[in-house]
């Protein structure tokens, strides 16, 4: 399953992501990642949460995004929950072009029992029609 979080820069979509992973967390039993951009939230999140800065793994464009993600499922059947801030940033690509990686994760998802929760920078009207309705 894919959720998706979405607003414009300073409405709470981290501090909203954030809360969502830590609740996860709390009731999982299952593994539960955070992925961000940098190491501002490290100790925002539970210490039961992976969390990891994906900076730091030098992923310069979508499918290394994806390999990325893909390396991380297959050396941890456990994982159940991936939450993913700046996904865009992350991605390192426009929203326009986001449907084939969204619908990579949707396959992930479904075949590995993950559910992906993204936060991104965008008007929530403005989301094109494949993304909308993963908005939550």
């Amino acid at each position: 399953m894919i959720q998706v979080i979405a607003g414009k820069k300073g409405s709470g979509k981290t501090k909203r992501l954030i809360d969502l992973t830590n609740s996860t967390a709390r009731e999982a039993v299952h593994d539960v990642i955070f992925l961000d951009d940098d190491n501002r939230y490290m100790f925002d999140v539970d210490h039961k949460v992976r969390f990891i800065n994906a900076e730091d793994y030098h992923i310069h464009n979508a499918d290394m995004f994806i390999g990325f993600l893909c390396g991380m499922l297959s050396s941890n059947f456990d994982i159940g929950t991936v939450f993913i801030d700046a996904f865009l940033k992350l991605c390192r690509t426009e929203l326009a072009d986001t449907e084939g990686v969204v619908n990579t994760l949707a396959e992930l998802g479904t075949k590995h029992k993950v559910d992906f929760v993204l936060s991104l920078s965008a008007d929530p009207e403005e989301l094109p029609e494949f993304m909308k309705k993963y908005l939550i």
